[in-house]
């Protein structure tokens, strides 16, 4: 939620960024109704000290009137007030300056490509393929089970899931990070103050219980600090976490629907760091240097991309995707993100931090991808297949594969 100030000062920057995310904003409705509040405001004060003159003059009539009337406004207050939030809670963070203007995804721009793509005296295949010939990927019996989008990790790519955790922890958590185990189910009202429940149909809901499973590790990392007040010399506070995330794919119908690139099911090691303003963007960079650790540990290459204004979300001032190169799909497919909301998220859930002087200000959140299990899994396989069929196993993941440093086919497996 943007504060109120800035949207009543910069009105104009507000409704351009709006346009540039592609969403409805109502403006001037909302200056109005800000007008209105502090009209309303100032009558009650205004009620509120004639109050305390009836009460001195013992006045029990005057008195008795002006708490009617206050009653009255306290009302038309509370309604106004719950009107205006509404239409606060739909209005998009504010994009950084150097984040490109555009109407969708192809108007991303790669920042960069790193690492040196396999060369192959074969054609590699796609790891879809890779995983029904050596047995280690199953979504036809998960899809009997489960229904489609769902997957069986067999043998040793069960075990790839296991030691890719324990890499990435390894790294993150000498960085400084405390290491979270965090909630799967979430209020609606909190997910609404974290600007992840849209769009809905994404979500799985448990209607018994009101409640939503999380899309990702942040849904919960984020409001772990709600209506708090932070002591300043504690910040930053760095948290990584290792959880399933669940999402219904509603609108994904005919993508990336083969593997296990885009499951209903999957698990992510997630980044979420809270900190001061003046500290927030370069913990932004922070973030995507430790992804393009990890990735440059596994030796897999990859591009940095800068999305643009219709792809980084609401919440988001600033949103960088890493896309890891699949050369079985001979395509860069994105494998991490990492979000900046400035003090966006942390003015709806009411988090703040306490600095020296006795002043208190909202904290700036960043969350970032620091593995998504199978897509990482998926990225290994094709860049790590061999033209016999197995696929070796990246040297940094060795000390976590119990034995295993290569994925064979069932009827040499060792």
């Amino acid at each position: 939620m943007l504060d109120i100030r800035f949207i009543r000062e910069n009105p104009e920057i507000v409704k351009q960024a709006a346009k540039n995310k592609g969403v409805e904003v109502d403006v001037d409705k909302i200056l109005e109704l800000d007008e209105s509040r502090r009209k309303i405001q100032g009558e009650i004060d205004e009620l509120n000290h004639k109050k305390k003159e009836f009460a001195q003059a013992r006045d029990i009539e005057g008195g008795k009137k002006a708490k009617e009337e206050s009653a009255k406004l306290e009302d038309e207050l509370r309604i106004t007030n719950n009107e205006l939030r509404e239409l606060l809670y739909a209005v998009p963070n504010i994009p950084t300056d150097d984040t490109p203007i555009g109407e969708s995804e192809k108007e991303n721009k790669v920042i960069r490509q790193e690492g040196k793509k396999p060369e192959f005296d074969f054609e590699p295949k796609p790891h879809w393929e890779l995983g029904k010939e050596l047995d280690v990927i199953d979504n036809e019996r998960a899809a009997n089970v489960s229904g489609a989008r769902f997957t069986y990790l067999k043998g040793p790519l069960a075990i790839m899931e296991y030691a890719l955790m324990n890499f990435a922890l390894s790294i993150i958590i000498k960085k400084g990070f405390t290491p979270i185990i965090p909630p799967i189910f979430i209020k609606p009202a909190v997910y609404q103050k974290m600007a992840r429940l849209e769009p809905k149909e994404e979500r799985y809901y448990i209607p018994s219980d009101d409640l939503y499973l999380i899309g990702s590790a942040e849904h919960t990392l984020g409001p772990m600090h709600m209506d708090e007040i932070i002591p300043e010399k504690n910040l930053p506070i760095k948290y990584v976490a290792f959880s399933p995330a669940l999402r219904r794919e509603a609108g994904a119908a005919g993508k990336d629907t083969r593997g296990i690139i885009r499951l209903h099911q999957f698990h992510k090691v997630e980044m979420e760091v809270f900190s001061t303003a003046e500290t927030g963007m370069q913990e932004h960079l922070n973030l995507i240097a430790i992804e393009e650790e990890l990735l440059k540990a596994l030796e897999l290459p990859y591009q940095v991309v800068l999305k643009c204004t219709a792809d980084i979300g609401d919440p988001n001032a600033r949103g960088v995707d890493i896309e890891t190169w699949m050369p079985g799909q001979n395509v860069y497919r994105e494998t991490h993100t990492a979000d900046y909301m400035t003090d966006y998220q942390a003015r709806r859930l009411n988090t703040k931090y306490r600095k020296s002087d006795g002043e208190t200000a909202f904290v700036h959140t960043n969350d970032a991808t620091a593995l998504a299990i199978g897509r990482t899994i998926a990225a290994i396989m094709e860049n790590y297949q061999t033209k016999t069929g197995t696929i070796k196993i990246p040297e940094v993941l060795k000390p976590w594969m119990m034995g295993c440093d290569e994925i064979l086919p069932p009827a040499i497996s060792r």
